[in-house]
């Protein structure tokens, strides 16, 4: 075993996390972390990596392992190359090439650091450090890192590129066990098959938080948070889902037991004070209230979700009891339900690019109803193109510079956009600051706030100061989602929309989309959300 988690209360402000939250993660293991947004996940990494020791319990893990752990922001390495990126988060390396590099200035007639020198030396080239440098660039040019832009700030690089530069550190790492967060997020096709063909065939530990499904396919087992606990499921994603289902509809019943049993108690206590206050009621009664009070203080209405081809599968009394049960998602509702025709967006042998073009010719028109996804590598252009596109249409500078072609749009085109990561504007806002600023910008009177955050999933109390920069990933993601929907827009633009969301939450809106009726162009490399959005496919190549 290389860690054991015995959590017994994690709390952040008033929010409780973890209570009795217990896991382990055994030698060659791959297990994926999910939960809803805001449970903690992330959080629970910088417990494993001894960033945070504010927990009452413990967390063994074996002496003298390896751990790495990626990273989602890069906010304090505004000037740090990619290679010294890198090259920084290798931990045996960076002991060693200290070493190396200071001990010759000090060490003079001293034998134990002239041994400790060369021990280094020796390590240094067994562990192959002397050449990491060719061996990391080679690999970053693999992924389409050259050079570039592997000597420039990680910084600049794209949401995709980043995800790259985390697997190339974790494949140098040396280490025992890797503590991925979101690795998939914003990589292409090929990219996500090469970091799924490297989870099957590294031979160390692996824990990583994702909902993609894809990737969880490929874990052998998955541990969930949900409600303030750890709950382990043998197996991978599919696996999971028949376990959560069974132990969802096992959840209803236990809980809707108890709750009969608790009116039966409260009947019974009801009859026994009926009779008078006598000795023999009296030890009666104060059984039976002990009884109901036991009851009182342990339970609680379940946290449900089951996918939704489980509960298809289900019987009516299932669905019905589901249906009354199931956690609250995100509410997507589009009052834009007038079908209409006509095309809306008209791309006609489009080529764009900043020193050279990207691509030459590319040609769609989107009408309502229409989907079309957007696929190519990383750095094909995917990102510009609909930069491209957005401006053009809100008459603003192109950054990308048009070749040849033109961009033709309907007078009637509203959009909604959901881009990959949120404008540096709002970084410093507080929630609240942040949807206040958007219903301004479009000149929108401002709604009630805290209705718009119980839409959303968010806490009002809790979370409605939260700066935008602090925001976890999904919700974050969920920031955007309001951001896109403003104006009952009849074209949504959706660049990576699945990244950062939870299970339940993709679900719903993957539904939602299937009802929307614009148009919907869009950027995804999840294969189920693609199958299930469909549309034609344009491929920069």
């Amino acid at each position: 075993m290389l860690i054991n988690v015995n959590i017994k209360e994690k709390t952040i402000g008033e929010k409780i996390l973890y209570e009795d939250f217990s896991f382990s993660i055994n030698e060659d293991e791959k297990v994926g972390f999910i939960g809803r947004n805001g449970t903690g996940k992330t959080s629970l990494f910088r417990i494993l990596d001894g960033e945070d020791t504010d927990f009452i319990g413990n967390v063994e893990i074996k002496k003298n392992i390896n751990i790495i752990v990626t990273k989602q922001e890069y906010l304090n390495d505004k000037k740090t190359t990619v290679l010294e990126y890198i090259l920084n988060e290798l931990p045996e390396f960076v002991k060693l090439k200290n070493i190396i590099d200071t001990y010759p200035e000090t060490m003079g007639d001293d034998l134990d650091k002239i041994q400790i020198y060369t021990d280094a030396i020796t390590e240094f080239s067994e562990l192959g450090y002397f050449n990491i440098e060719e061996k990391i660039i080679q690999s970053l040019i693999s992924y389409k890192i050259d050079k570039n832009k592997y000597l420039m700030p990680l910084i600049k690089l794209s949401g995709g590129e980043k995800r790259f530069v985390e697997l190339v550190k974790v494949m140098y790492s040396k280490c025992d066990i890797a503590l991925i967060d979101e690795p998939t997020n914003h990589m292409d096709d090929t990219g996500k098959l090469d970091f799924i063909s490297w989870l099957k065939n590294t031979n160390h530990s692996v824990f990583v938080i994702t909902h993609d499904r894809d990737v969880l396919n490929y874990v052998q087992k998955i541990i969930e948070i949900k409600d303030r606990k750890a709950l382990s499921f043998t197996g991978n994603y599919d696996s999971y889902l028949k376990q959560n289902s069974i132990k969802n509809i096992t959840n209803i019943r236990t809980y809707e037991e108890s709750v009969k049993n608790m009116d039966n108690l409260k009947k019974q206590i009801a009859n026994i004070k009926k009779r008078g206050a006598h000795a023999s009621t009296r030890v009666m009664y104060e059984r039976v209230e002990k009884e109901y009070n036991k009851i009182k203080d342990t339970i609680e209405k379940p946290s449900i979700w089951i996918d939704e081809n489980s509960i298809e599968n289900s019987d009516k009394n299932i669905i019905e009891k589901y249906e009354k049960y199931k956690d609250k998602n995100i509410n997507l509702a589009s009052s834009n339900n007038t079908e209409q025709k006509g095309v809306l967006l008209s791309v006609k042998n489009l080529s764009i690019g900043y020193n050279n073009p990207l691509f030459y010719d590319i040609n769609f028109e989107l009408s309502y109803k229409d989907r079309i996804q957007i696929k190519g590598r990383n750095g094909a252009g995917k990102t510009s193109l609909i930069k491209t596109i957005i401006s053009t249409i809100y008459s603003q500078h192109n950054i990308a510079t048009i070749y040849s072609g033109k961009i033709e749009f309907s007078p009637k085109i509203v959009l909604g956009i959901y881009e990959q990561e949120i404008s540096e504007k709002y970084l410093k806002m507080t929630l609240t600051e942040g949807i206040s600023d958007i219903y301004r910008e479009k000149r929108i009177d401002i709604p009630n706030i805290n209705k718009i955050l119980k839409d959303y999933l968010f806490n009002p109390s809790l979370d409605k100061d939260l700066l935008i920069e602090r925001l976890s990933g999904g919700q974050k993601a969920r920031f955007q989602i309001i951001k896109m929907l403003l104006e009952n827009p009849n074209v949504l633009i959706l660049d990576e929309p699945t990244n950062h969301l939870d299970l339940p939450s993709i679900e719903e809106l993957e539904n939602s989309l299937l009802n929307f009726n614009g148009a919907i162009l869009y950027v995804s490399h999840d294969s189920y959300f693609v199958k299930k959005i469909g549309g034609d496919t344009i491929e920069i190549i």
